[in-house]
């Protein structure tokens, strides 16, 4: 039976509930702003309707509920919101008014605490990884606060408070296999897997028990004769800031590659003085581009591509700390 692109059709909610009626796989196009290239993910619409019932009991989310989705809905996380949303006889717009819930990425979470952030809003964050110190800021401002990791391929992984505090999602089984996580359950779109019926997206982690750590993608630097691996170092640079922190390669003509930092002028400081101190060799960052702002794509997400592409443009030569 023919697939359906709901993304495409002028209701994405409700053509997803109708492949929902009639038994139909749906197709969903990603961005391609983590892994580089725009794909296409086939799933049943099961795989998502089945989860939908515990993450609806986590979030108190119910018919008396209005949930705020400000992205657009070709994200599929703001889509997966909507049909959780209306799975459960609750109400959904793109307008905060009158909201108890909220679907965020961490950089939307920012905005909002920088404006008046109704007190008892139950925020659900994905798209990125929530540093614990933004959670407890809008801890501290009177939001409830939520977190999922998943994938597209993979869709609900762990929930928590925030990404540290991530433990596997119900009937979710992992393992960490070289460093990188394989996940089984009812939840995966049409993916390749194992004989063990185990998928990966190549997400590195760490795993004890149930409680799920994720340390990024994989990726190297060779400089001066040493690797680096990117993704470790990026999570331990991003501890030091309230922003995101982004690490690059990026090249050299003397040593082949640098490691480069991106992060926002008012974290600059504290993660650079950070990194002197507690970092030695080619693990050290040794260019520094700063951003007042950093971009974010249309869902929200701090948009990476963007950043090469800024990081490309600046050539080879030292850049100066600037801002945009």
């Amino acid at each position: 039976m023919q697939t359906v692109d709901v993304l495409t059709c002028p209701e994405p909610v409700a053509a997803f509930w109708q492949a929902h009626a009639d038994g139909r796989d749906i197709a969903l196009a990603t961005s391609g702003t983590t892994a580089g290239q725009p794909r296409v993910i086939v799933r049943s619409t099961a795989s998502w309707v089945g989860s939908f019932g515990a993450c609806a009991a986590r979030l108190g989310l119910g018919p008396e509920c209005r949930f705020w989705i400000p992205g657009p809905l070709r994200a599929t996380m703001n889509l997966f919101a909507a049909c959780l949303a209306t799975h459960a006889g609750a109400s959904w717009s793109m307008t905060r008014d009158d909201a108890t819930h909220a679907q965020l990425t961490p950089a939307l979470l920012r905005t909002l605490l920088d404006a008046e952030p109704p007190a008892g809003l139950h925020v659900l964050v994905a798209g990125d990884g929530l540093e614990p110190g933004l959670r407890h800021a809008a801890e501290e401002r009177g939001l409830l606060v939520s977190h999922y990791y998943g994938a597209a391929e993979l869709s609900m992984v762990a929930w928590g408070p925030d990404s540290e505090s991530l433990e596997l999602f119900d009937e979710v089984d992992a393992e960490v296999r070289d460093g990188v996580l394989w996940v089984r359950s009812p939840w995966l779109s049409r993916v390749q897997t194992d004989g063990d019926g185990f998928a990966t997206v190549g997400d590195l982690a760490e795993l004890d028990g149930n409680r799920l750590r994720l340390l990024g993608r994989p990726g190297t630097v060779t400089t001066a004769g040493a690797t680096v691996e990117l993704a470790p170092l990026e999570v331990l640079l991003q501890r030091q800031a309230t922003d995101r922190v982004v690490v690059f390669a990026v090249p050299d003509e003397r040593l082949g590659q640098l490691v480069c930092c991106v992060t926002t002028s008012a974290d600059l400081d504290a993660v650079r003085g950070w990194a002197r101190e507690n970092l030695d060799g080619g693990h050290r960052p040794r260019r520094w581009v700063t951003y007042q702002h950093l971009p974010l794509t249309e869902a929200g997400k701090v948009d990476r591509a963007a950043l090469a592409r800024g990081l490309d443009k600046l050539g080879r030569r030292e850049s100066p700390e600037r801002s945009s």
